[in-house]
């Protein structure tokens, strides 16, 4: 074999290389892309919100620097019982990239430092997207405003519960998002998230019932919160068009 044609193999043979890593990565991505969500609360000690807010964009920063693949919302509740308390959460995971996060061991060291002297952990849940009662992707437009229900169930009454909602009739007209929660609350609950651009789109749809009747009859309680999105309190967020 002449010298043009090894340089001429060797080419080829690193272009097949590239091609195979290439698609390796682009399924190693996809295999990062699930249905699963955590969704987490913040309360800041004493009322410190200045400290704590603070402590935590220094521990977003962390992420950035880390290069963490995971987007991070951050809405403080602004109408609730929780007022003032943030709502930090990621979404559309696969349970391996959550086995699979950014540094740990790392993680947790920058928390506590940056976030555990001005604030109290108030819940962690992980949750799964379920598209069938939905409209949307599974992670939520990152807009100024959100709904975020919380409906607890009477026991057993899951799979009734989401029969009805996934009817025809009940399907929504604008982005909702409904997720079962897998585990870190009492069971059966689930969390609907409505993004909207202002709070005169959430009042204008507030008549609307949020599940139909067959499917009230099985909630033991529901909790409706207004959040308020908070840029520099999120790392990664997509741009909106």
């Amino acid at each position: 074999m002449s010298t043009h044609e090894i340089a001429i193999a060797g080419v080829a043979l690193f272009a097949l290389a590239a091609g195979v890593f290439a698609q390796s990565g682009a399924a190693s991505s996809d295999s990062d892309h699930g249905p699963y969500a955590r969704i987490a609360f913040l309360k800041p000690r004493d009322g410190n919100t200045v400290d704590f807010e603070a402590g935590y964009i220094r521990h977003l920063e962390w992420h950035r620097q880390a290069n963490d693949p995971f987007v991070w919302y951050g809405w403080t509740i602004w109408a609730g019982e929780r007022q003032r308390w943030l709502v930090y959460a990621t979404f559309g995971h696969s349970a391996a990239a959550f086995d699979s996060a950014v540094k740990p061991a790392e993680d947790e060291k920058d928390n506590v430092a940056n976030v555990v002297p001005h604030a109290e952990f108030a819940g962690s849940a992980l949750y799964e997207y379920l598209p069938a009662l939905s409209r949307g992707t599974g992670v939520p437009t990152p807009a100024p405003r959100a709904e975020m229900t919380t409906v607890d169930l009477l026991p057993g009454a899951a799979k009734a519960f989401e029969t009805a909602v996934a009817s025809p009739q009940s399907k929504p007209s604008d982005e909702t998002l409904w997720f079962r929660m897998v585990a870190g609350g009492p069971s059966p609950r689930y969390v609907r998230l409505r993004s909207r651009p202002n709070l005169a789109a959430i009042l204008g749809a507030a008549t609307e019932p949020a599940v139909p009747d067959e499917a009230g009859k099985l909630i033991a309680r529901t909790t409706v919160e207004i959040l308020s999105l908070r840029p520099t309190m999120s790392y990664g967020l997509p741009e909106t068009k």
